[in-house]
Order: structure tokens, then sequence, then C-alpha cells
């Protein structure tokens, strides 16, 4: 068994047993899993061109643990908006798509 199998399977068992059927949870669960979609490509985009936290926050012109927080998707400020600037400094443009909902998907397992 693969390890991303053994990741959404805990997964799926904790979604259904904590989130789904909980309206409001749900909500608040879909909201943080796009912010930690974006969270990680920032990551990846910020590590793959070799900077630190400091060198994004330097051309951003923000602190450090700003781009900390929107890296761990947890900014609490708007979030859509700081992650265009980070995306921006990293010659990035952040693109929205919206795509059908799958009913048989559960959020967050996606993004393992």
């Amino acid at each position: 068994m693969s390890e991303k199998k053994i990741e959404c399977d805990a997964f799926d068992w904790a979604y259904d047993r904590y989130v789904k059927g909980d309206d409001n949870l749900v909500k608040l669960f879909d909201e943080f899993d796009t912010k930690l979609e974006i969270a990680r490509e920032l990551y990846d985009l910020r590590i793959s061109k070799g900077l630190t936290r400091d060198d994004v926050a330097s051309l951003v012109g923000v602190s450090q643990a700003i781009i900390e927080d929107i890296e761990e998707a947890d900014y609490q400020g708007d979030f859509l908006a700081m992650a265009t600037r980070v995306a921006a400094a990293l010659s990035r443009r952040l693109e929205i798509h919206l795509v059908e909902l799958d009913q048989t998907d559960v959020p967050g397992c996606s993004a393992l």
C-alpha cells in the first residue's frame, strides 16, 4: 500500500468522523484546503528558486513572519491579496479556476 493511500485513508476517516455532516465545518474545511493548496505551491516555488523567506519578504516589502504565515496557510489578513503579491514577487501570476464539484471527492485528498 502506498504512503499516499494511507494518508488518504486516515484523512477520510477523520473527515467522516469530525467534519462531514456539519455544514459550517465543511465550509471552513473547504476554505482552508484552498488556502493550503496555494500555500504549498508558493512554498515549492520559493524553494525551487533557492530563496529564503527573508528574500521573498524583501521582494514583497513585508516581514518574514508574513511569508511564513502565507506558506503555512495561516495568514489572518486578506490571504488571496497577499498570496497574489507573493506570487508576483516570484515572477508568477495567481490564477483562479472554477471547477465543477465532484460529490465523490473528499476535500483535501487531492492535495496530498
